[in-house]
């Protein structure tokens, strides 16, 4: 059936494709290019007309625009919120194609996209949403994951469970984990598995980053309640370019990239990415150890031990080919990606549960196609598809007859197992088809229709008996998400937004049939909720924007919440999607006057969510432990982030975030009885309320050579203390406390022959401070890394010479 569906999804896709061409072969000559700022931002949705005709066009998210002329002189003149309208002659040669860029003024007191590009964080300003940008050029050079390199980001704390490759979550505004959804150009990654995800993908897979904080634009089509980051790959038509890097360092550490591709004078691209990551993580940890002669745990006494069973490696290859500028399609993209993980396991949810045997590997081949055209039959109409197939391998050996402490010695086991008897194979298979069509009727009229249709399955194979077995019911999952949004921009300094959402979800799978659970009978339920919302922007004076939003947001539960993940989390079938009343306000202010530039903000959230889904930890026997999750009840949010930067001309770049979020219980009777809950109006366990990070730079031009660069770069996070377990029980003895953590790094990199080469050193923790986080998992303490990396070509394409005019 999904096979069918899908089937007449690309078949659909494809006759647009072989349509629209036919559509415009009348046309005598092709015109396309982009529109950037004087500050080198993208300016998407700059609506660009021919002057005395009823011609028009927009240009997409990427700043790209194109338009079919007739031959001679044409004006062409370009409007967008916030800049100051351009005039540009072009001539227009029968049968050629001509290629342009088109520069335009930002005016400080509109509705103009203001960006701080030096410190690698800008602003989304024309949106009335609450957007950040990280420009992941400044980060090139280091060692940074994707999910690292959101740390710069306001309101973002990075949960990590251990050292390189370990599982990672997204802390945004108070909200972790699955309330954060991640999407690449556009495409949602849900279901893609731990082979290829934030905490292994090199900040160079990524132009930008862009972090959609609270409510969200109907086009990812989300159920969301946190935000969304959406990752930006290379976007800009380039002539061949190359760049690679090795790094190595502390704890056996290998990273290495490379990146190569082309765009041709005809409009075909082709981009291969690959990388891959190898640790020891044999970094040292203080732990209570266990005493096999007495079987005592002595958690007053804790011990410097070495991490010994948490070998990490991955291998990832991404590569797109297709077309680009082309009358019929601004875009027509096929991308492979496949990756591979295998990873040793150290430990269990809790750091005092060891593991010295177990082990787990996986893979993930992922095939998508992407096709957008703007002006599509009409100027202002614009269609975007996208087409996704991922299937998941993840196999879990657990088959040791030993256990072990954390000095590494071992005692036998009365049965096999160290956390439970298992030789599994999962395979998961996630289909995805996105259609979005945005229509810009005039400059204040802007309609956006979206629908994202998912659905998985999932099925496991034990290997444990001489003849394997497959469960005889598999797990399954649709989702459907329709919305729809109008944009009203009534002058160029204020716009508002209202938009509808409706959420659908069919979830089957196995339900013990009797108390022993060796009996199962299919389960079968359906969701169906509708959600809505309005955001607004405006400038009350010159240079200070205000943004307001509320969205009443549905968030439907997350694969593992239901299912579990054949592991380390529980799931349960019947647990209920939670929804929220979402209210962000904004507040930012930009001064730019010569070689000063300052740019701060302060926003404030509040959410009131019902249906709460909480992930706690319990017991299951025999000294184990694993996560569940259940719906919570009601929870209260009360929080605001504050950043401000400060650059000097092309040298000195200084700034930093402050994040407080209040997430308290806010229910009053405990749920399933009638007696008053005694965690009432505590903190929520398990989640960090109050931290902050701050980082300068200075860069040193034509240092020792012209042409060449040194930049030195400090950083350093702080984390207030929180409690895992409730904040009422154990938090007067700190035993279930992570403590204060306050950790610094030193960035030196030295760029050569005007940024072709490059050489950094890089020292995380230089205090070796002990950081901890999730449950209180230790974190890797100092460590030294050394990088290289060459970077050749990327100049931008167009026709002949790999040019753009200017």
């Amino acid at each position: 059936m999904i096979q069918q569906i899908m089937g007449r999804f690309i078949g659909l896709l494809m006759l647009a494709v072989s349509v629209v061409p036919a559509a415009y072969a009348r046309s005598e000559a092709h015109v396309s290019g982009s529109v950037v700022s004087t500050e080198k931002e993208i300016i998407g949705w700059a609506m660009i007309t021919v002057k005395g005709t009823d011609l028009r066009c927009t240009t997409n998210e990427r700043g790209e625009f194109s338009l079919d002329l007739p031959q001679g002189r044409h004006t062409l003149v370009v409007t967008a919120l916030g800049y100051a309208p351009l005039e540009r002659e072009v001539e227009v040669k029968d049968k050629g194609n001509t290629n342009l860029k088109l520069t335009i003024t930002n005016s400080d007191h509109r509705l103009g996209e203001v960006s701080v590009v030096s410190n690698g964080v800008g602003r989304l300003k024309r949106s009335a949403y609450n957007t950040v940008a990280i420009d992941t050029k400044a980060l090139g050079n280091t060692t940074k994951t994707l999910g690292e390199a959101l740390a710069k980001a306001p309101g973002i704390k990075i949960r990590e469970s251990g050292g390189v490759g370990s599982d990672m979550q997204l802390s945004l505004d108070g909200f972790s984990g699955k309330y954060v959804k991640v999407f690449i150009d556009g495409v949602p990654q849900e279901g893609v598995g731990r082979s290829f995800g934030l905490n292994n993908i090199p900040v160079s897979l990524a132009e930008r980053i862009e972090v959609y904080k609270g409510v969200v634009p109907v086009g990812f089509g989300t159920d969301a309640i946190g935000g969304v980051v959406n990752i930006v790959t290379g976007q800009r038509r380039k002539s061949s370019f190359l760049d690679a890097s090795y790094s190595y360092g502390s704890f056996n550490t290998h990273r290495t990239t490379v990146n190569f591709g082309q765009t041709l004078a005809n409009g075909f691209t082709y981009e291969v990415n690959a990388f891959q990551n190898y640790s020891d993580n044999n970094y040292k940890i203080d732990v209570p150890v266990e005493d096999f002669t007495t079987g005592r745990i002595d958690r007053t006494k804790k011990e410097r031990v070495e991490r010994f069973h948490d070998t990490y490696h991955n291998e990832s290859a991404v590569a797109k080919a297709g077309f680009v500028g082309k009358s019929w399609a601004d875009r027509l993209l096929f991308r492979m990606t496949y990756a591979r993980q295998s990873v040793e396991i150290q430990n269990g949810v809790r750091q005092e549960i060891v593991y010295g045997a177990r082990r787990r590997t996986g893979n993930s081949l992922i095939p998508s196609l992407t096709y957008v055209k703007h002006n599509l039959f009409t100027p202002g109409l614009s269609l975007t598809l996208n087409g996704t197939y991922v299937r998941n391998n993840s196999t879990m050996v657990d088959t040791s007859s030993v256990k072990y402490n954390w000095r590494g010695e071992t005692m036998l086991l009365n049965s096999p197992g160290e956390q439970s008897y298992a030789h599994l194979r999962t395979t998961q298979d996630n289909w995805n088809a996105t259609a979005t069509m945005a229509y810009h009727l005039s400059d204040q009229h802007h309609f956006t229709l979206n629908h994202v249709f998912t659905h998985f399955t999932r099925t496991n194979t034990s290997f444990l008996a001489k003849e394997r077995s497959q469960d005889a019911i598999d797990k399954q999952t649709t989702k459907n998400i329709t919305g729809l949004s109008y944009l009203f921009t009534p002058s160029d300094r204020w716009n508002v937004s209202v938009f509808a959402k409706h959420y659908g979800q069919d979830v089957s799978g196995p339900q013990a049939a009797n108390s022993a659970q060796t009996e199962f009978v299919r389960s079968s339920r359906d969701v169906s909720s509708w959600g809505y919302g309005a955001a607004a922007s405006a400038f009350v004076v010159k240079g200070v924007q205000a943004k307001l939003s509320y969205e009443k947001a549905y968030r439907l539960p997350s694969i593992e919440e239901m299912f579990g993940d054949e592991d380390l989390e529980q799931g349960d079938l019947g647990i209920r999607p939670e929804y929220s009343h979402n209210f962000n306000f904004n507040l930012s202010y930009h001064f730019r006057h010569g070689k000063h530039n300052v740019f701060a903000e302060g926003g404030l959230v509040f959410r009131d969510t019902r249906d709460y889904i909480q992930r706690n930890i319990e017991g299951i026997g025999g000294g184990r432990q694993a996560a569940s999750y259940v719906n919570y009840g009601k929870v209260l949010t009360k929080g605001a982030n504050f950043s401000l930067r400060y650059d000097y001309g092309r040298n000195l770049t200084i700034g930093g975030n402050y994040t407080v979020m209040n997430v308290r219980d806010n229910q009053r009777i405990a749920l399933g009885s009638t007696q008053t809950n005694h965690g009432y109006k505590s903190r929520m366990p398990n989640l960090p309320y109050s931290f902050a990070d701050m980082d300068v730079t200075y860069h040193f031009h034509d240092f020792l050579r012209r042409g060449n660069k040194l930049s030195i770069t400090y950083d350093n996070q702080y984390l207030h203390s929180f409690s895992f377990y409730n904040s009422r029980f154990g938090s007067n003895t700190g035993e279930w406390e992570v403590p204060n953590q306050f950790s610094h790094n030193l960035t030196l990199t030295y760029s050569m022959m005007r940024g072709r080469y490059h050489i950094s050193l890089e020292c995380r923790n230089l205090t070796d401070e002990r950081l901890y986080d999730n449950f209180s998992l230790q974190k890797a303490g100092r460590a030294i890394y050394a990088k290289f990396r060459v970077s050749l070509g990327g100049g931008k394409a167009a026709k002949g010479q790999g040019r753009s005019k200017e």
